[in-house]
């Protein structure tokens, strides 16, 4: 579902940043978060113009007291940096009056080079001889002992706002685990916050790529994720503290923003694959190449046996879906993957207009080709994939009939709609 705010621009400068400190549950009822607005808030155009602040340089500049005397453990990873290019970890390790004891890695590791799924280990940061604690491999949340020495702990990762991704059930379950003083740094939505689409996740399908129901693209920062599952109770918080972005709008692309790109995990490497990865993201859950181990991951879908590519690509385009075009081409897979070492062909999606793409359609209208002319070869990892899209209803879809496509895609925005609504009482930004 795309749903646009078009806010007015005096409402958008007035709610561009916020540091909002959520109180804990007391006999059953939350108390009001107190919301201090920033003083230094332009107009829209001006922000614009001055770029985006990400939350670590607001934390640094005027809310440095939330951590001064402190013992800090910090989950971040190579996406947490100022706009300049020095990390977190540095910035906090050098920060005066904060000790920082402690940090923990999320998938794909500290430096965000480990491959999708890897085990993450535990180690120590070479420069400043700092334990680096996995939250990637036996366990997903800090020990009581990995928080020993800890007072506060502080998240700074750049997220692309996708139910399926990681990163922000990391920070979720170590916040409501952890029973400390948790910070949220917040940082931009790469896609528009005001999309939301793909539909809701049934709890019953409750995994690591997907903690809680909330639509495939949820439309929030993690800061707003984390006052949303906080405020409706989903998760209970002893203290939850935003320092929120300056001159941030929903309606910003990535590229609006200002800020320099750092591929959020190794097979996301620009802004096009952000945004159609949450309809391409479904080809993880069949023997389909989703494309790793390609130059164009999340970007082409194809097998050895998808020999009629060129057919596939036209017949989409035949659908006329708004703001993509198909092609095929063949694409040699590095070993490791899935037919690794094989040049085979694929169907390659292209955005021509992100602001009419809607991914989940994408996704589903492939997924539907596909599954129509090779019922036999399409071998689906049933489990896998219904975590990815949240329940068996995709997966059935598309091996039933073009109106079972239709009918869900239109479920799919009605849930998407009726989540965007419930989220609007917990946005930091308009």
């Amino acid at each position: 579902m795309r749903s646009p705010l078009a806010p007015s621009i005096a409402r958008a400068a007035a709610a561009v940043a916020f540091l909002t400190v959520a109180a804990a549950t007391t006999a059953g009822a939350q108390a009001a978060p107190r919301v201090q607005k920033d003083p230094a808030s332009a107009t829209v155009e001006g922000a614009l113009q001055q770029g985006v602040v990400p939350g670590v340089e607001v934390l640094l500049r005027d809310s440095l007291h939330l951590l001064r005397g402190k013992r800090v453990g910090l989950i971040t990873n190579h996406s947490g940096r100022d706009r300049a290019g020095t990390s977190t970890i540095d910035l906090l390790y050098r920060a005066p009056g904060v000790k920082l004891v402690a940090l923990f890695a999320p998938e794909h590791g500290i430096r965000g080079a480990a491959d999708a799924g890897a085990k993450i280990a535990t180690t120590r940061d070479s420069a400043t001889g700092i334990p680096i604690y996995s939250l990637y491999g036996q366990r997903n949340t800090p020990s009581d002992s990995m928080l020993r020495d800890v007072d506060v702990l502080v998240y700074d990762i750049q997220d692309v706002g996708a139910r399926v991704y990681t990163y922000v059930w990391t920070m979720a379950l170590s916040a409501d685990s952890a029973n400390k003083p948790f910070i949220v740094l917040d940082r931009p939505d790469p896609v528009r916050a005001d999309r939301v689409d793909g539909g809701m996740l049934d709890p019953k399908y409750r995994s690591f790529v997907g903690q809680f129901p909330v639509a495939l693209r949820y439309g929030l920062t993690p800061g707003e994720l984390l006052r949303y599952l906080q405020g409706t109770k989903q998760i209970a918080l002893p203290s939850v503290t935003v320092v929120p972005m300056r001159h941030y709008t929903r309606a910003q692309w990535w590229d609006a923003t200002g800020l320099p790109w750092v591929n959020p995990s190794p097979n996301l490497r620009d802004l096009e694959a952000t945004i159609i990865y949450t309809g391409t993201v479904f080809f993880e859950g069949t023997n389909l190449s989703e494309g790793r181990g390609t130059d164009a991951p999340f970007r082409v879908a194809g097998a050895p046996w998808l020999t009629d590519a060129g057919a596939i690509a036209a017949a989409l385009n035949a659908r006329n879906l708004p703001g993509v075009r198909f092609d095929s081409t063949s694409k040699t897979v590095a070993a490791g993957q899935k037919h690794g070492g094989l040049t085979i062909p694929v169907v390659q999606v292209h955005v021509t207009d992100r602001e009419r793409v809607v991914p989940v359609e994408v996704g589903a209208w492939m997924l539907r080709e596909i599954a129509a002319r090779h019922p036999q070869e399409l071998v689906w990892r049933e489990a896998h994939m219904d975590r990815l899209a949240g329940d068996t209803r995709l997966r059935t879809a598309v091996t039933t009939s073009d109106a079972a496509v239709t009918a869900l895609l239109r479920a799919f925005a009605d849930e998407s709609r009726r989540f965007q609504d419930a989220t609007r009482p917990y946005w930091l930004y308009r």
